[in-house]
């Protein structure tokens, strides 16, 4: 049986607004298991992103539950929550979030540097994981000499240094073009495989879609569909 990396059970998240409120998610009970690669998907508002945070460690839901790795997420501490996010997830997010000052390498080494590895060990970590993404040549180089597709692989090498069980990506291709999108999606694709890393997504773009083993569709904060594919599409439309 597969192993059970994310589950949530009546998982509900409501946000005051001064006399009102609003309902972002709505009793939301979901399970991931390892490898899975599975998106969110649905209007803004949906609850989306609300959900990939609770999940993140992010945020805390207003009742029901989320459990992450075996862990119930909302009894955590901060520091609980910091050390349940260094071991087990990594992120992916549409605005890069690299460090200009930091050259690539120190950019992706920085999550190794709170696991207590020796100088030797980071390096290895991180030359494998610039060559995972194809950027082992510019690991010299500062995020201001890349493009958005490159310093989106950096993102993505950055999220997945430490093998984590779990990336959760917030719309990774935001800001890329078809090309970058679709390289980028391959990539993830190829560790999702290598390395049997559940990803979960949050996306409105048509080419993540796409390449979904499984899309939820959310709708006003409740799960209106679960779909399973067994073969997502990846061919690329002609140009």
């Amino acid at each position: 049986m597969a192993e059970t990396v994310i589950q949530t059970i009546d998982l509900t998240k409501i946000y005051p607004m001064g006399e009102h409120h609003i309902t972002a998610l709505n009793r939301v009970t979901l399970t991931f298991t390892r490898g899975e690669f599975a998106g969110l998907v649905g209007p803004s508002g949906s609850g989306k992103t609300t959900l990939l945070n609770i999940v993140g460690t992010l945020d805390t839901p207003t009742s029901g539950q989320a459990i992450v790795m075996g862990t119930e997420t909302s009894a955590l501490t901060s520091l609980e929550a910091a050390r349940l996010r260094r071991q087990h997830i990594g992120f992916i997010f549409q605005t890069f979030n690299l460090f200009p000052v930091y050259t690539v390498f120190e950019n992706v080494e920085f999550p190794l540097l709170l696991l207590n590895l020796s100088p030797a060990e980071r390096r290895q970590r991180v030359m494998e994981a610039l060559d995972w993404v194809g950027l082992a040549d510019r690991a010299r180089s500062r995020p201001t000499q890349l493009s958005g597709g490159q310093s989106q692989r950096v993102a993505i090498a950055r999220a997945i240094v430490k093998k984590p069980s779990i990336v959760i990506a917030d719309e990774p291709t935001a800001n890329l073009d078809a090309e970058n999108s679709y390289n980028i999606l391959d990539i993830m694709l190829r560790l999702n495989r290598e390395l049997s890393i559940t990803f979960l997504f949050a996306t409105h773009d048509e080419k993540v879609i796409r390449y979904l083993r499984r899309k939820i569709t959310l709708f006003d904060g409740r799960v209106a569909r679960d779909e399973l594919f067994e073969q997502p599409d990846v061919s690329r439309p002609p140009t």
